[in-house]
């Protein structure tokens, strides 16, 4: 009979327990850094191409305009700082700070209403715009609106002239009479007043705008139907778009109402260098600042981004302003009510 040797089993070193341990901590805790960096990285851009402008004639004409959303990502990415404590350094969650603080200085300025004197009686100018569709829209439904919010001018986009049709049909000349209609030209005006000085504008746009005068309580407002090209398809034409309209703006006069689908946010530069030529955004000037015009019906996604705009120069002042849904089309409807100011 021979003896059998037993080893012992041999007990982990406790060193290369912790030693793994620590590895893997590491390892975690790079991983989430670079999580969170991505993140981050997000919200840093938008904000340098917000400032610097480098979405006019660009692709970055896209992403830029969910500006207003990035500030949630960089909420997110402060409180997973504060809450974790391997993340959490002082450098970084000032620098996260003041991110937020620059992300909140951009956008506040629509959420606060200017504080603008209205006189009790001062005549006002009831307008409103909206994108049919190409003619998807649905007539009734467009009539209605127009009867409901009392209209005084009304501006389409894409509406042709089997559209035109189907609005007369559903009796919008009844409400309002009197027309500049462009569908060759994609934007038209209906009005409850005498139009004058109607016809294509006059600037370098990739299809014309169609403008026309209207006399409000012995003043000549005039009216711009807009409807600009779209970044997506061509970054540069759709900037260029917007700098015709803005020279159009500085020669407009006080008394002004560019109305439509400018295809374009507050967040864009091209957009804010047309305000900068003297005109002034409702919802902004409102405080309204969160509207959503685009994209409407579809069934996962609700409406994102405001493209759709009523823009007014110095002699007018919003007293109110609001989105409306028009079955048929994929954008909501703008609707607003305008004060003409005493002259200075």
């Amino acid at each position: 009979m021979t003896d059998t040797a037993v080893s012992a089993p041999q007990t982990p070193d406790r060193h290369d327990l912790g030693d793994r341990g620590s590895r893997r901590g590491r390892a975690a805790r790079l991983v989430a850094r670079l999580v969170l960096g991505v993140m981050l990285a997000v919200p840093l851009t938008l904000v340098i191409v917000r400032l610097t402008g480098l979405d006019a004639g660009t692709v970055l004409a896209v992403p830029i305009v969910l500006f207003p959303y990035s500030l949630a990502l960089s909420v997110l990415g402060l409180g997973v700082m504060l809450a974790v404590a391997g993340l959490r350094s002082r450098w970084a969650v000032l620098a996260v700070a003041l991110l937020m603080a620059a992300q909140v200085a951009l956008l506040a300025p629509r959420f606060l209403p200017d504080q603008r004197q209205v006189p009790a009686q001062a005549p006002e100018l009831r307008v409103a715009t909206v994108n049919a569709n190409v003619g998807a829209a649905d007539p009734a439904a467009l009539v209605a609106l127009v009867q409901t919010e009392r209209l005084d001018v009304l501006s389409v986009q894409q509406l042709p002239t089997a559209g035109i049709a189907a609005l007369t049909a559903a009796g919008l000349d009844t409400l309002l009479p009197y027309h500049e209609l462009r569908p060759e030209y994609d934007s038209s005006i209906y009005s409850r007043f005498p139009l004058s000085r109607g016809g294509p504008l006059s600037a370098d746009t990739a299809w014309p705008q169609t403008t026309a005068d209207v006399t409000v309580a012995g003043r000549t407002v005039r009216l711009v139907a807009v409807h600009t090209y779209y970044p997506v398809g061509d970054p540069d034409r759709w900037t260029r778009d917007m700098r015709a309209l803005a020279g159009v703006a500085r020669d407009s006069g006080p008394d002004t109402v560019f109305l439509g689908d400018f295809n374009a946010t507050l967040d864009h530069t091209p957009m804010r260098d047309l305000l900068a030529a003297g005109l002034t955004d409702t919802h902004a000037e409102l405080g309204r600042g969160w509207a959503r015009t685009w994209p409407v019906g579809m069934a996962l996604l609700p409406p994102l981004v405001q493209i759709d705009h009523v823009l007014h120069g110095s002699g007018l002042a919003g007293v109110s302003v609001g989105e409306r849904t028009v079955p048929g089309t994929d954008h909501r409807a703008v609707v607003a009510v305008l004060a003409l100011l005493p002259a200075e």
